[in-house]
Order: C-alpha cells, then sequence, then structure tokens
C-alpha cells in the first residue's frame, strides 16, 4: 500500500466506518501493519471490526484489551492487539510482538502509540478524533509501505 500525505475522511457512524475499512482492506496486504490512535471509545475497534467484515470474518470482534491479542482467519489472517494495559516495548516484545509485526497477515494495533520505536516502516498511522457529533469521528491516515 502506497500513502504519502495524510488523507481525511468524515464519519458519520459505524457504518461509515465499515465503509472506510472495507476500502482500506482491498488496498491492504500480508504484512501491512496499522498503528490506530485515539482516545478510549474514538472508533479504533470498530475500524477493525469493518476490516474484519472486509475481510470474510464472520466471528464477532471485540477490543482485545484484556487477551491482548486476538487472532482471526478469514481472505488474509488479522491480528487485532490492544496495548493499553502495556507499560512500554520492552513488555509488548515479551508477548511476542514481533513476530506480528513482521507477520503473515494484516496487524491492527490499538494505542500503538506505545511502541512507536517497534513499528516497522511503512506502518499505516490512523487517527480517529471525536467530531461535532456523537456518532461522528474525524479519521485521517498517513504513511504506509511503497508497493
Amino acid at each position: 500500500m502506497k500513502e504519502h500525505s495524510p488523507r481525511r475522511w468524515v464519519s458519520q457512524g459505524p457504518e461509515d466506518t465499515f465503509r472506510l475499512a472495507a476500502d482500506l482492506a482491498r488496498k491492504l496486504k500480508p504484512g501491512d501493519v496499522l498503528a490506530l490512535h485515539g482516545e478510549l471509545g474514538s472508533g479504533k475497534t470498530t475500524l477493525v471490526q469493518g476490516l474484519a467484515r472486509a475481510l470474510g470474518i464472520d466471528r464477532p470482534v471485540s477490543s482485545p484489551t484484556f487477551t491482548l491479542i486476538n487472532e482471526y482467519r478469514g481472505s488474509c489472517p488479522l491480528f487485532h492487539i490492544d496495548l493499553y494495559r502495556i507499560r512500554d516495548s520492552g513488555e509488548a516484545l515479551e508477548l511476542g510482538l514481533d513476530e506480528y509485526l513482521y507477520g503473515n497477515g494484516i496487524t491492527a494495533i490499538e494505542w500503538a502509540e506505545r511502541i512507536a520505536e517497534l513499528l516497522p516502516p511503512g506502518t499505516l498511522h490512523i487517527r480517529l478524533e471525536p467530531g461535532e457529533h456523537p456518532d461522528e469521528r474525524l479519521v485521517t491516515i498517513q504513511g504506509g509501505r511503497d508497493s
């Protein structure tokens, strides 16, 4: 996937976010890493749910805050990682995070800023922020690997 300048969208709700995720999923390939940024409730998990739907995953997708890593099998493996409870990069590496960062699936990481120095070159950064209305989200996408 090739992304250089930031791209911005306004999502009016979960279905808009699912459509954005589906569009994004068509451009992703195994090995891509998505760093998801945003406060609690900003829509990071909703975006991953949309990716899962687009990849043909029919299992429920929820934030892996307590399990830390969920793996889903679809047309491409999807690894959903939540680092909210992680203190630093060393703790993340103890979990085997490097296997996911350089793995054979699409890796979506919530709270990725906690391991910024470990993210591979070409990581796609997605920031979700509240909009003017309760369901509205401002989505900014930047980065990505050259293809």
